[in-house]
This record gives structure tokens, sequence and C-alpha cells, in this order.
């Protein structure tokens, strides 16, 4: 059955419902897991997983066979994640703030991919362009599923701290991860010679989406940021709402462009963070874009879920639990000692910063940006390969992260 029919069909209530409820609980979640080690994402996952096990068919499209709606879905999670992460950057154009993060932009992030696709490549059997989606699709943190590891609030944390340091990762490299799914996608449409695609790849993927994502992102952020400072302050309610501004407005512009748009929202959320001299807006900005955060986290994990109940099963295979277990505890955490090696962080920090390397929604984006785009060999055992990573990573990272963060906070950040 397509989506058009799922849409028509009772189905579509059932999931209503149960969105409706699973809202709910995603407001009131955080207050009631206070005292507790476990995060939501743990839970959302759970409950979806319980749930839809008892329908006796899917009630949504195997992911890989229809990945327009999970990728529209992932897409608006994470942009509304970025925007949240940019405001929480105090001194977003310092070189304090970035001396550690571009070491891991630039170091850890292309190591995990090339670590990821040679494995998946030699030792796994998959076709080469899809090995490359893999380690493309993995190497990126995730701004959604970081925020006991994040900072949690503008102003909170000084720049060079473990927290801002996480937070400016993953604010980037979302964006960075694209030049590499494109990569994949041409030797998935094209060939795996570089010779057939490597001038536009360089040209195009790298020189042009990036800068003009960039710049995109500084003109809207500064735009905006003018605008709305020279205009009547609206009420909190309203200032608030204009974070789907900073969210929309630059994501639009930039894809329009033919640029990488989740650059623009980080940069225009820096840009208007940096602007903001007042204080007058950051704060409901930034706790209204994690509000709409929760509810998105819930409905991620619904579509997780609902995955992991039906298509997953068919898909997953037992060498997929060993291999999740080395990206997270040993490329992760191998790769970012490396790029923070020579730095004057204590020891402590560097192993806190490699450790929380966490996996999550936007993973599964690129993989059903990438399916969506060519189509690519393996790709259910692919998807299946990531769902793994990212469940060891929701239970590793999550039922860790509280702990950790309480007792190495002092010396950590």
């Amino acid at each position: 059955m397509n989506a058009i029919g799922l849409l028509a069909s009772d189905t579509y209530y059932i999931i209503l419902v149960y969105l409706g409820l699973i809202i709910l609980i995603s407001v009131l979640l955080p207050k009631l897991l206070e005292s507790h080690k476990l995060t939501s994402p743990i839970v959302y996952l759970v409950l979806a997983i319980i749930v839809f096990s008892f329908f006796s068919e899917s009630p949504l499209p195997h992911l890989s066979d229809d990945p327009i709606i999970g990728k529209r879905i992932t897409e608006l999670g994470i942009i509304i994640s970025l925007t949240a992460a940019g405001l929480k950057l105090n001194s977003p154009f310092s070189w304090e703030t970035w001396k550690y993060p571009i070491r891991l932009l630039l170091i850890t992030m292309p190591l995990t991919v090339v670590a990821v696709m040679l494995f998946g490549w030699q030792y796994l059997g998959f076709a080469p362009a899809t090995a490359l989606l893999l380690g493309a699709a993995i190497a990126p943190t995730d701004s959604v599923l970081a925020p006991n590891v994040q900072s949690s609030s503008p102003h909170k944390d000084k720049a060079g701290s473990s927290r801002l340091i996480l937070t400016g990762e993953s604010g980037f490299n979302d964006g960075l991860a694209f030049p590499f799914i494109n990569m994949a996608i041409a030797m998935a449409l094209i060939g795996t010679h570089p010779s057939l695609w490597i001038n536009d790849w360089l040209m195009i993927d790298i020189l042009y989406r990036i800068s003009v994502g960039a710049f995109i992102g500084l003109v809207s952020g500064w735009f905006l940021s003018k605008f709305i400072f020279s205009s009547p302050k609206p009420k909190s309610h309203s200032s608030a709402l204009l974070a789907l501004t900073l969210t929309l407005f630059p994501y639009g512009l930039a894809e329009l462009a033919f640029s990488y748009g989740f650059i623009a929202v980080f940069v225009a959320a820096c840009v208007f963070r940096y602007e903001e001299t007042k204080n007058e807006f950051i704060v409901p900005l930034n706790d209204f874009s994690e509000d709409i955060e929760k509810p998105l986290l819930a409905i991620l994990f619904t579509l997780l879920g609902v995955y992991i109940s039906h298509g997953f099963i068919h898909d997953f295979e037992l060498y997929m639990i060993p291999t999740a277990l080395i990206i997270l505890l040993v490329v992760r955490p191998v790769t970012g000692l490396i790029a923070l090696s020579g730095t004057n962080i204590n020891l402590s920090r560097k192993f806190f910063i490699s450790f929380y390397g966490i996996r999550g929604i936007g993973s599964i984006f690129y993989l059903l940006y990438a399916f969506s785009h060519a189509s690519f060999e393996q790709s259910n055992e692919a998807l299946a390969l990531v769902t793994t990573v990212i469940i060891c990573s929701i239970f590793i990272h999550g039922l860790s992260a509280k702990y950790l963060v309480e007792r190495c906070e002092p010396g950590c950040t």
C-alpha cells in the first residue's frame, strides 16, 4: 500500500491518537525523568516498538522503499535543533569558541568517514558507494539527541567548555556531512572512478554549496536581527515564535539556491546570537526551540519505532551489534583523541568529548536523502546497521550521560 492509501485508512487516525498521547508525554516526561538516569529518547523508542509490534502490518512504508516522508520529518527535527545549537554559543565568532570544535570537524569527522567506509567495504562486503554512504551518515554527531552533554541554555557555559565544544561540533557537522553524502550519490549514479565526478564534486558540493550556504546564513541572520531589533518588541510568546522564522527563512533560501540549508540555519542562528546584545530575545527563542524539539523528538522516535517493529527485524543481522559497538566505542573515541592531541585540554576532558559522539536522527536523514536521489545496493542492510548504531548510542550515551556529566562537569567543562 502506498503512502496515500495509508493516509486514507483507519491506521492514519490510530497514528494521530498515538502521536497526541506521545506529544503529551513529551511535555511531562522531562520532569518525571529528572531523578532518573533514563533519557526521553529511550522511553519514546521502547514505547513505540511495543505499541506498533501489535500491528500485523507496518502502518508506514519501509523507510528505504518510500524515503520522502521520513526524510521530511527528520529534516525538520534537525533544522530546529541547529537553531537551538547556534543560539547557545555565547561568542559564536570567537576563535576561543571554535579552536577545539574545528579540530573535531576537520580531523575526527573525515577520519570517521574513511574508517567506517573501509570497514564496510573490506570487511562487511558493502558496495563502495554504499560503504561511503554508511561512513558519511555515521560520521556527524547528532544535535537532536545530545541535550545532556551539550550546553543547555545561553549564558550558562563559557567558550572552551566541553559542553560548548560538543555543541559547536554538532551544529556544523550536519552541513559538512553533505559533501560526502553527495559523493556517495555520484558514485551510485555515475560510477566509482573519481574522474567521472571529482571536478563537479569539488566545484559544486565543496566550494559552491558550502560557501553559498554560509553566506546566506550570514546575510539572513544579519537581516532578521536588524529587522527584529529595530521593530517594537513583541510579546514574549511572539518573540519565541521568531525561532521559526530564524529556522525556516534561511533554510528555504539556501535550499532554493542549491546550497546547504543546514549550514545556513546554524550560521544564521550564530549571527543572530552575535547581534543580540540586550539578551531580550535569546532566552525565549532558545526555550521555544527546545519546546518544539520535544514533540518533534517524540514523533521522530515514533517513526523509528515503527520501522524497528517491522522492517528492521527482517533487515537486521547479528554482525551489526559488534560493528555498532566498534563505531561508538573505538572509532569515534580514537578519532576524537587524535583531533584533540596536542591541545591543552586535560586527559579526562579529552575522553569525555571524544566519547560523546552521539549518533541519531541525522544519520537516518542522510540515508533517506541519499535513497531519494539514487539507488544503492544493500540499502536495507545499511539502514538496519545505522539503526543499530543509533539504538546502541541511545542506550550507551543516554544511560551514561547524566552520571558522567554530574561527576565530570567540574573537571570536564
